[in-house]
């Protein structure tokens, strides 16, 4: 067994790892060992579907130090007229560049790929069988958040012989195959599986959504960097906030919150109970209304070659169809931990479905207290939202962490000097005068409104 020392273990090179990394790199001295079992780093991107693009623009995901994308404004599809969108491959070959050229050439950093984390620092080589003991300082849990993707998770029903299904993956292999297209799953990969569908030319008459639970959906160009977005964001802000202070209760905050704009839904007749993060664009929304044959029948236990068996009833299907399994838990919600205990560190978003942000803002943490108390109040986590209750839960969690960074001035410093930080104005940055009211009545109203439950 070969033993190496660090300053700290980092197991996980994703998106959260590198991030983490990045900060502790720029701001400190600390040496580091990676260790991941895929063969390069960006964790889930090395099995995502191809045509995968992220739902927030690139400008604030990756690692601190260096930007993703060119910040530019797309000129025409879908997303047009709001910022870019990094796609499968721009950004594994953004976070192996990231590898290959900063953290490696730094001397400070040991990588090792295709490796097996065993516990207790020690760890194997999935190829060789070699064997790793680290002794370091701290040991981070950078994988805890545990995102699952239909590629590497087997669908969770059955699937009789004669049926067919694939992961979202297969769609561009098997195109032109089968006659029909039955979606199963609502939540962003369901989205993302519809609007290829749609963006090659299927008929929407030929697409079935299978939809156990509707979803509430953020406006895409509210969660944009600022410039020319700036006064439309926090207008949207405080309105949202207005309309929460306002709110009788769960049912007419959403009401309140639904007619501002802030949040959208697929069916003005349907009302939505879950809420996941995930982002659309009007024109999407336009797209994805287009499939007139959504079932909502609860989930699906089993697909036969005649007949797709749910929760809540029975659908025909045939031999002909193409059943494209969506249904992961992409964004598993995990039980909150402390993100410091002793010489062992649990990554986790401190701000709703901001892992990037989240993991560089606790490195910085890291590098800068000393207290493990402070440091873990500072770094409360914000588990990931199901349901739609978990809007209100996140929203009061989201402000609360806000208001207790900003009142400290070196954290706000370095908030507003963060690229990956969406919601801090950045010096110099003209920010529209706001009515300072709903704010502060509306983290009391959420505080009622979830204690009533």
């Amino acid at each position: 067994m070969e033993r190496l020392e660090a300053d700290y273990l980092v197991v996980g090179a994703g998106a959260m790892g590198m991030a983490f990394t990045d900060v502790l790199v720029t701001e400190t001295d600390a040496t580091v060992v990676m260790v991941d079992r895929r063969h390069r780093p960006g964790g889930h991107w090395n099995d995502a579907y191809p045509f995968v693009r992220l739902h927030q623009p690139s400008s604030f995901y990756g690692v601190n130090s260096l930007p993703l994308g060119n910040n530019t404004i797309d000129a025409q599809g879908w997303n047009q007229g709001l910022y870019e969108l990094a796609t499968n491959s721009e950004v594994c070959a953004y976070f192996d560049h990231v590898m290959q050229r900063r953290f490696l050439p730094s001397g400070r950093v040991r990588y090792f790929p295709v490796c097996e984390y065993r516990g207790d620092g020690c760890f194997v080589s999935l190829l060789s069988g070699d064997e790793y003991e680290v002794a370091a300082r701290k040991t981070v849990d950078a994988t805890y958040m545990d995102v699952t993707i239909p590629a590497v998770s087997p669908p969770p029903f059955e699937v009789a012989d004669g049926a067919h299904c694939a992961p979202l993956n297969d769609l561009p292999r098997l195109a032109g195959r089968f006659d029909r297209h039955v979606v199963v799953g609502a939540g962003k990969t369901g989205m993302d599986a519809c609007l290829f569908l749609l963006a090659h030319g299927v008929d929407p008459d030929a697409i079935d959504w299978i939809m156990p639970r509707d979803s509430w959906y953020l406006d895409r160009a509210n969660i944009q960097p600022g410039g020319e977005f700036t006064d439309r964001i926090f207008r949207g802000l405080e309105n949202q906030m207005r309309a929460i202070a306002e709110a009788e209760d769960i049912d007419d905050l959403f009401e309140r919150v639904d007619a501002t704009g802030q949040l959208l839904r697929l069916d003005s007749e349907v009302w939505p109970t879950m809420y996941r993060c995930a982002t659309v664009t009007r024109a999407e929304l336009d797209q994805l209304r287009r499939i007139r044959n959504v079932v909502r029948l609860g989930h699906v236990e089993r697909i036969e070659p005649d007949a797709i068996v749910l929760e809540e009833g029975t659908v025909p299907t045939s031999t002909t169809t193409l059943h494209v399994h969506c249904a992961a838990d992409g964004l598993t919600r995990r039980p909150a931990l402390p993100v410091f205990d002793g010489d062992a560190m649990t990554l986790q978003a401190l701000r709703t479905c901001q892992q990037v942000f989240s993991a560089a803002f606790t490195a910085h943490v890291e590098a800068t207290r000393d207290d493990e108390a402070e440091k873990n109040r500072i770094c409360t986590p914000v588990p990931h939202p199901d349901t739609h209750v978990d809007f209100l839960r996140t929203t009061l969690a989201n402000t609360t962490n806000q208001a207790q960074w900003m009142m400290d001035e070196e954290l706000a410093g370095w908030l507003r000097n963060s690229r990956l930080d969406a919601f801090t104005p950045p010096p110099g940055e003209d920010v529209p005068e706001l009515d300072p009211g709903p704010f502060l009545e509306a983290i009391p109203r959420l505080e009622e409104l979830l204690a009533d439950l």
